[in-house]
């Protein structure tokens, strides 16, 4: 199915582009720790992740139909969602890259994202090992349609 047959598409965009970048270790490692530029920072996925649904909020379930295709989408996000926060909440959400990264949780936080990211990526068709897309890319996509 492709991307944009949902209601509110451009959300599903900026949520499975940061669970893609929450979901790949040796990305997080190349753009957040080394600086590899075009991608934002870890408190910028985070944000595209719950800024427009308010998934910090209320569950994902809530969405089932207009940003999320079925419950098993809606609770694949709420598990990663609620994974990714706990970790923001108890290291404040200022703290450097490294922090997140180095918290004793964050393999569980990137498993969830990751189940969420494959999930929603080959439910649209798309390949879930691609290289996530630059904020550039998502920008363009997104301005379509």
């Amino acid at each position: 199915m492709p991307l944009t047959d949902l209601p509110w598409w451009r959300w599903r965009a900026r949520i499975r582009s940061a669970l893609h970048m929450l979901s790949d270790p040796g990305f997080q490692r190349a753009a957040w720790l080394d600086g590899l530029g075009g991608y934002g920072d870890l408190t910028d996925a985070v944000y595209r992740l719950v800024e427009d649904s308010w998934l910090d909020r209320w569950s994902a379930e809530k969405y089932v139909g207009s940003v999320f295709r079925d419950s098993a989408e809606a609770v694949a996000v709420d598990a990663a969602v609620l994974r990714v926060l706990r970790i923001v909440h108890q290291v404040g959400e200022d703290a450097p890259a490294a922090v997140y990264l180095g918290h004793p949780d964050w393999p569980e936080a990137v498993r969830a994202a990751r189940e969420a990211h494959h999930r929603l990526a080959v439910n649209d068709g798309t390949d879930p090992d691609l290289p996530p897309a630059t904020l550039d890319e998502l920008r363009e996509s997104t301005a379509r349609g």
